[in-house]
C-alpha cells in the first residue's frame, strides 16, 4: 500500500499523560492515532507522558492503527528530549507543532537521524500559522521524510483574528494554500480539527467540506467524532459501483478501438479512469484495514 493510499479518515489525538485514555484506544476504530505530548500534557507530567506513549507506540497493541507522537514544539525545553526517545521507539511517525520554515523542517530531520530514528519513522509536519500558509510549498518540499501535512486550524484562527464560523471563510485562503502544496508535493495532507464535540451536523458538514476540498481526513478530539469521519472520507458505495462501470467502459472501448467513451450521457477521458482507479484503490485499501482491526 503505497503511504497516499493508506487510510487516515479518522486521525485521532489522545492525551499521552493518561494511561486509561491510552488503552481505550487499542479498541477504537481509528484510522490513526496523535499520541499527544504537547497540549494535552502539563509541564510537570512531560517525562511520565513520553515514556507512556513511547511504551505503547512498542507494545504491538494497536493492531493496523498508525501510530504517532506528537512532539512539543522545537522552542521549548522538552523538544530535544521528545525527539530522542520518540527516534527509539520508531512510531510512523513524530507530529511536530508550529512547522514554520524549510529550516524548521531540516531540523527535526536532523535531530531524529542523529537519534538513530528508522527510516520508516516519517515527519508530520503541523501548519497552523499565516507564515506557515505563506511558505507551505516550501515547507512540503523541504524533506522526503516530511510525509503529512497537519493544519491546525485553531491557532490559525487565533493567529488571523478570525472567528469560527459555518464554511470556515476566514480559513479557506490558509487551507487552499497548504492544499495546493500538498498535491503539488505528493504528501498527504489531514485537516484541522473541530471543537464543538456535540455539534454532529456541524462536524458532518465539515467532514464534506473537508473531503470535496480535498483533504485525505479529519484530525479529531473526541471519539464520538470518529464513524463520521470514516463514513464521510471513505468512497460511498455509489462512488465505488460507479467507479466499477467507468472503468469497465473504457476497457471495453479500448479492447474494441473506440477512441470515445460515455457514462451516463457524460464523456470518460483518462483523468476520470485515473480517479476512478484511485476510488476503488481506496475502498480496498480500507477494507483491508477493516479486516485486520
Amino acid at each position: 500500500m503505497t503511504d497516499d493510499l493508506r487510510p487516515r479518515r479518522s486521525v485521532l489525538y489522545m492525551p499521552g499523560a493518561n494511561e486509561r485514555a491510552l488503552d481505550k484506544a487499542k479498541g477504537l476504530p481509528a484510522d490513526a492515532l496523535i499520541l499527544d505530548l504537547e497540549d494535552a500534557v502539563a509541564p510537570d507530567a512531560k517525562a511520565e507522558a513520553r515514556e507512556r506513549v513511547c511504551a505503547a507506540v512498542t507494545s504491538g497493541d494497536y493492531g493496523r492503527r498508525e501510530l504517532t507522537i506528537r512532539a512539543n514544539g522545537l522552542d521549548t525545553q522538552w523538544h530535544a528530549d521528545d525527539v530522542r526517545a520518540i527516534a527509539e521507539a520508531g512510531p510512523a511517525a513524530i507530529v511536530v507543532p508550529k512547522i514554520n520554515s524549510v529550516d524548521d523542517v531540516r531540523a527535526v530531520e536532523s535531530a531524529l537521524e542523529a537519534a538513530g530514528a528508522p527510516d520508516h519513522t516519517k515527519i508530520w509536519a503541523m501548519v497552523e500559522t499565516p507564515i506557515a500558509m505563506l511558505h507551505a510549498a516550501e515547507i512540503a518540499a523541504a524533506s522526503d521524510r516530511l510525509a503529512v501535512l497537519v493544519m491546525g486550524t485553531n491557532d490559525l484562527a487565533k493567529e488571523l483574528h478570525a472567528e469560527h464560523v459555518p464554511g470556515r471563510q476566514p480559513l479557506l485562503t490558509g487551507l487552499g494554500l497548504c492544499l495546493l502544496a500538498a498535491r503539488a508535493t505528493g504528501k498527504v495532507i489531514l485537516d484541522g480539527v473541530y471543537n464543538d464535540i456535540k455539534n454532529e451536523d456541524g462536524f458532518a458538514a465539515e467532514c464534506t467540506q473537508g473531503r470535496q476540498m480535498g483533504f485525505d481526513g479529519k484530525t479529531l478530539i473526541h471519539p464520538s467524532q470518529l464513524e463520521p469521519a470514516n463514513r464521510i472520507f471513505a468512497p460511498s458505495e455509489d462512488e465505488v459501483a460507479r467507479a466499477e462501470v467507468i472503468i469497465a467502459a473504457f476497457t471495453e472501448a479500448e479492447a474494441e478501438g473506440r477512441g470515445v467513451v460515455t457514462v451516463d450521457g457524460r464523456m470518460i477521458e483518462n483523468l476520470h479512469v485515473d480517479q476512478a482507479r484511485r476510488t476503488l484503490a481506496q475502498a480496498e485499501a480500507i477494507a483491508a484495514m477493516a479486516a485486520d482491526a
